[in-house]
């Protein structure tokens, strides 16, 4: 299985990197949330996959989503509704949270996986007057668990293509 996660810091993705992707299985596409949406970086990535679009690059891959803010809701499903709606026209197949959320009644934590309660991709919040240190530690494991929720899917759908190959 071959992955790329595609995160902000794309402002300039080289052929290379193009290239990684275009062979990978799955991608999981991650930005900060600004202004009720991903980060301009990504927008203008997204707007550059073009490219892959007409060519059908991406299609019949694996697609997931994260994306943190510095509120508790901070507008993160509108970037998750974004990454999902950028993975239809290329044909992606959208890999979804798969958690109920959590930190929803009096016997919950927040400590608990999905504390957040999103559904479309990982969702974090962190301080804005804190650098990384500051995502809880609870995000980040929802974060671990969708990627190894992706890379399960992904290793289903290769042996699945392989078996119908053979």
């Amino acid at each position: 299985m071959r992955f790329l996660k595609v995160s902000s810091l794309v402002d300039e993705v080289t052929e290379a990197q193009w290239a990684q992707l275009d062979a990978s299985d799955a991608i999981v596409f991650g930005s900060p949330t600004y202004m009720g949406t991903a980060s301009g970086a990504f927008h203008t990535f997204a707007e550059a996959s073009a490219k892959r679009w007409a060519t059908r690059a991406w299609q019949d891959k694996l697609a997931a989503g994260f994306t943190n803010s510095a509120s508790t809701s901070g507008d993160k499903l509108h970037t998750l509704q974004f990454f999902t709606v950028l993975a239809a026209p290329h044909g992606m197949s959208r890999v979804s949270l798969n958690l109920l959320p959590s930190w929803n009644s009096s016997t919950a934590s927040e400590n608990d996986l999905n504390r957040l309660g999103f559904f479309l991709g990982a969702a974090a919040r962190s301080p804005n007057d804190q650098g990384a240190e500051g995502v809880h530690k609870a995000d980040i494991a929802t974060a671990e668990h969708l990627g190894r929720r992706i890379a399960e899917q992904a290793r289903i759908v290769v042996a699945g293509r392989a078996a119908l190959a053979a």
